[in-house]
């Protein structure tokens, strides 16, 4: 599937993705230019009047979903998914046609604990319905692509990622299963020496085999300066170190996730459920941000709801 785009991944850098299930890190923008655009971007979004998600659920800003798809309001974040630093790249995984499904900020403060291991295919783990969905045709993939791209110093101290290399074509968890969600709870991997959780959840319920343990005397970690990124399948381990104070700076990553015009997005459900409760879909849609449409299974966003049209390439 490999593009002749500029910033595609050459064909020795495509072999070791497929190898090691990640690439990266990779520039996006240059440290002081994130710097920059980030000091003045972090005080506009703080205006949650265009965002697509206006309930008071999702606006309590105590859920993950409070984080999701700023790049339907927000013109940087919708440039943002559109880069060609990042589309070229993913596109020479996926092919030319390209959708932008959802993004996520990643924000870890001093003292957070760190994210448990986890894979996502489907992303129904929270909720037991898929979000999801690829054709049987083309189902070797499964998963998406998610391209997340540090807005600050991602490092062991601040609590990076973590990868298991070559994990990605193996799902040790079951998303048929659905996850209790307990936000006071203290996640037993403290006892194991880590602090470790997953925003309410203990993903652990969801392991095919209760007694099977993450090789994490293989793991890497991936340490971010501002501006750079990686892409990844879902499907890698994946997990993050604890944010461990030693500076008060916190750890922001943005996470776009990219699929192809194929995969069906949130079938046959209008609302997302997670995080203890739901909120609508009714302003939702898909960017293409490569390519074109030739399926029509997903509602498509043209343009910010402040009116900046997405790029496309």
């Amino acid at each position: 599937m490999q593009t002749t785009k500029e910033q595609a991944l050459s064909s020795d850098e495509l072999a070791r993705f497929h190898a090691q299930g990640y690439f990266g890190p990779f520039t996006v923008y240059d440290v002081e230019e994130m710097k920059a655009l980030w000091r003045r971007e972090r005080l506009l979004m703080l205006d949650r009047s265009h965002a697509i998600y206006q309930d008071e659920y999702a606006t309590s800003g105590n859920t993950n979903i409070a984080n999701y798809d700023r790049h339907l309001d927000s013109e940087f974040l919708a440039r943002h998914v559109g880069r060609q630093e990042i589309v070229d790249r993913v596109s020479s995984v996926l092919g030319p046609d390209l959708l932008c499904w959802r993004t996520e900020f990643f924000p870890k403060y001093p003292g957070d604990e760190g994210t448990d291991w986890h894979q996502a295919d489907t992303f129904a783990n929270a909720s037991g319905k898929p979000q999801i969905v690829w054709p049987d045709e083309v189902k070797k993939f499964g998963g998406t692509i998610t391209v997340w791209t540090a807005f600050t110093e991602a490092n062991v101290d601040t609590g990076c990622l973590q990868f298991i290399p070559g994990t990605h074509e193996r799902m040790m968890y079951d998303e048929n299963k659905v996850m209790s969600y307990n936000p006071g709870a203290i996640n037993a991997t403290e006892k194991e020496g880590v602090r470790r959780g997953f925003f309410g959840y203990d993903y652990r319920e969801l392991q095919i085999d209760p007694d099977w343990k993450p090789e994490e005397q293989r793991a890497v970690s991936i340490v971010l300066r501002p501006g750079q990124a990686v892409m990844f399948w879902s499907t890698l381990q994946h997990a993050s170190h604890p944010h461990s104070g030693k500076t008060d700076e916190m750890r922001l990553g943005f996470a776009s996730r990219y699929v192809p015009t194929a995969v069906k997005i949130y079938p046959d459900t209008d609302v997302i459920e997670e995080y203890g409760g739901s909120v609508s879909l009714e302003r939702y849609g898909a960017v293409l941000v490569a390519g074109e449409d030739r399926y029509g299974h997903n509602t498509l966003a043209t343009r910010t709801t402040r009116g900046h049209v997405f790029d496309h390439r």
